[in-house]
């Protein structure tokens, strides 16, 4: 089983390139399911139903979320959706799911959201411990267990790699927009990257203009951010081949397109 994971789709020309390259790719390469994190998708902040829709149109079969999940109020309205992920250890009682269980060529795909804690700003509880916790409920019923980690530290990401090792198929950061080098499959069998960077902009910073992401740098003064309007697209992330009879990570490879 060949899964396609996308990193962080930000704003309308993310998700246009989404949209014009997915149905190749997913022929090409044999994808059977896709997973994509949309939190920065509408103007670098949230989603909408709308965009959701056209992904799932498009070919992706989950999109995850993280820090700016509530960024657009119309998320509301597709929050129950199965296939829209927002981070599990947002405190108890927060509408929406933090997991998901797919059926996938006679096989069960467990995907697991979860926002890290590190300079995130974000109150939410401990992801190692919701981890372990969903993971114990749910390993007996699900063939492969994914994890997008969002997260800003790469020590953070890199310890809940090696903490679950062995307990899940795959941990893939998002959040930070820039593509690690370090894909692996770890010691006890869990493939690994701490960062699959991201789908938009590449004349950027991380998606957005870069005269305003200058000054605010330079002067420490608020200046609002937009996204680039940049025309060339990239889209990073990787490819996640899985053998079906083992329900093993065989390999992890990053892509670039």
């Amino acid at each position: 089983m060949n899964i396609l994971i996308i990193g962080d789709i930000v704003g309308n020309s993310g998700v246009k390139k989404v949209k014009e390259i997915l149905p190749k790719v997913i022929h090409e390469e044999k994808i059977d399911f896709v997973i994509a994190n949309g939190e920065n998708s509408s103007d670098g902040m949230g989603i909408t139903s709308k965009i959701f829709k056209e992904l799932m149109l498009a070919g992706v079969n989950v999109v995850t979320m993280g820090n700016h999940t509530w960024g657009k109020k119309d998320i509301f309205n597709i929050i129950d959706n199965k296939n829209l992920l927002r981070p599990a250890n947002y405190p108890k009682g927060v509408v929406g799911n933090g997991y998901g269980i797919y059926n996938c060529n006679n096989k069960k795909i467990a995907v697991i959201n979860l926002i890290g804690r590190a300079s995130m700003n974000i109150l939410s509880e401990n992801p190692f411990i919701i981890a372990n916790d969903i993971v114990d409920k749910i390993k007996n019923d699900v063939d492969f267990i994914i994890i997008d980690f969002h997260a800003e530290a790469t020590a953070e990401k890199i310890a809940m790699g090696y903490y679950m090792d062995g307990k899940v198929t795959c941990i893939f950061g998002t959040h930070t927009h820039v593509a690690t080098a370090d894909e692996t499959i770890l010691e006890n069998g869990t493939a690994y990257i701490t960062d699959i960077g991201m789908t938009g902009p590449k004349k950027s910073v991380i998606g957005m203009e870069i005269a305003a992401s200058i000054k605010r740098f330079v002067t420490t003064l608020p200046e609002r951010y937009k996204v680039s309007d940049d025309e060339e697209v990239i889209c990073n992330g990787c490819i996640l081949k899985l053998n079906d009879e083992n329900c093993r990570a065989e390999k992890i490879a990053r892509i670039k397109l």
